[in-house]
């Protein structure tokens, strides 16, 4: 038996939806593989450009590592008033190269410009990477 959410008011977020969630939201869940199978989710910072999810992780976190040995990667973006969410389904790029700027970058959606260039600069590393995620597709919903 198949039951219709929109009777109980839920629709699918329109293109502009998404993108203005993707922007104004400020904690995006990273979900991948641990090896046993079972799933690692965490929250984080993150930037929504062009079409890319970025986000700043540690080269030795368990995120990291889950994500080299499997490229899956789910993004949850959710907002509880009004209830919106994005699920974002895609493979993980680990970037190395200019770390710091691109973590700038990430880190000015929630911060001044000179505020995430002191923060980033204190905490992260050269040796920190970005993971980047191309939606290879969307669930959403939004009531």
């Amino acid at each position: 038996m198949s039951i219709s959410l929109r009777r109980f008011g839920v629709r699918r977020l329109e293109n502009d939806e998404i993108e203005k969630l993707l922007e104004e939201a400020r904690i995006a869940r990273v979900c991948c593989h641990n090896e046993d199978g079972s799933i690692h989710a965490t929250p984080v910072w993150f930037r929504y450009n062009d079409g890319y999810i970025s986000i700043v992780i540690h080269r030795e976190s368990r995120k990291a590592r889950n994500l080299k040995r499997n490229k899956n990667v789910t993004i949850l973006v959710d907002e509880v008033r009004p209830a919106r969410m994005v699920m974002i389904y895609g493979l993980a790029e680990l970037d190395d190269v200019d770390v710091i700027n691109k973590a700038i970058l990430v880190n000015e959606k929630y911060q001044t410009k000179e505020d995430a260039k002191a923060t980033v600069e204190g905490y992260f590393k050269d040796t920190d990477l970005i993971l980047t995620v191309k939606p290879k597709r969307m669930i959403t919903f939004t009531m």
